[in-house]
């Protein structure tokens, strides 16, 4: 595997989850895989990393025939602890993650452990794609996503992803129609609204448990929210420079600081 490309594989759902099983199975047919995986879920951990406790990081031979590491820390943890300490100088031509169990569409990006794992490889220089396929059921359906998730890997291989970003794809739930497209597009406008369910546990103790209502706030039919919607696959190229350029001279315009 020499002369092949070095694909890096993470996620958020954990090594034992079965989307990093699909994407191990499809990325080993580009390239020579390496996964560094939490080794427990680790879904809506954004961009946390671990400071203040000891990262454990253990060889696994979960997937047979491929060098993989199972680690305590979160997903942007998996990533550098790959990068600095695990892959000892090589470094990867791709870093895929998921695939995801539901959705990272629109605002769920930030929140997302799965797209931090792959905009963390995008801060360190490494081009990253996050896969997500939009069903939460743990034994979801993933095969009708095989040749679209390889054919953008195999793009991004041979192509490139622009300086700078990093693409976040969504894959619509497998249903009766075959998926018609890709759709290149904008990050819907949306929020979570919170609701916190109250409880009380066996000792008579009050404790609070997250709910709440995704809120879309957008009629257009340019973004990820409407090509999942009408059974396209979304991919978002995400800058992980958050500056707002066009506030800037906006402010040095009004404030008087």
């Amino acid at each position: 595997m020499a002369n092949q490309p070095l694909i890096l594989i993470s996620n958020d759902d954990g090594i034992t989850a079965k989307g990093i099983r699909h994407l191990v199975e499809w990325m080993q047919e580009l390239g020579d895989v390496v996964v560094v995986a939490p080794d427990s879920p680790q879904s809506g951990m954004g961009h946390a990393i671990t400071i203040n406790d000891p990262l454990k990081c253990y060889k696994s031979d979960i997937f047979p025939g491929v060098e993989a590491y199972e680690c305590s820390g979160t997903p942007a943890d998996c990533i550098k602890l790959a990068k600095n300490y695990i892959l000892n100088g090589r470094v990867p031509n791709l870093v895929v993650s998921g695939i995801n169990h539901g959705s990272n569409a629109s605002v769920s990006v930030l929140y997302s452990g799965t797209m931090s794992a792959a905009i963390e490889a995008g801060i360190e220089g490494m081009p990253a794609i996050g896969f997500s396929l939009c069903d939460y059921d743990r034994e979801a359906d993933f095969s009708h996503t095989y040749q679209w998730v390889k054919n953008i890997a195999i793009q991004a291989l041979e192509k490139g992803i622009p300086q700078g970003t990093t693409l976040n794809v969504n894959l619509p739930a497998r249903n009766k129609e075959e998926i018609k497209g890709v759709k290149t597009c904008r990050q819907a406008k949306a929020k979570w609204q919170e609701n916190f369910d109250e409880r009380v546990d066996p000792y008579g103790r009050k404790y609070l448990w997250l709910t709440g209502d995704f809120i879309y706030q957008d009629e257009g039919s340019d973004t990820d929210i409407w090509a999942i919607e009408n059974n396209y696959i979304s991919i978002v190229p995400v800058k992980y420079d958050m500056t707002a350029h066009q506030a800037i001279s906006e402010m040095n315009e009004k404030w008087e600081i």
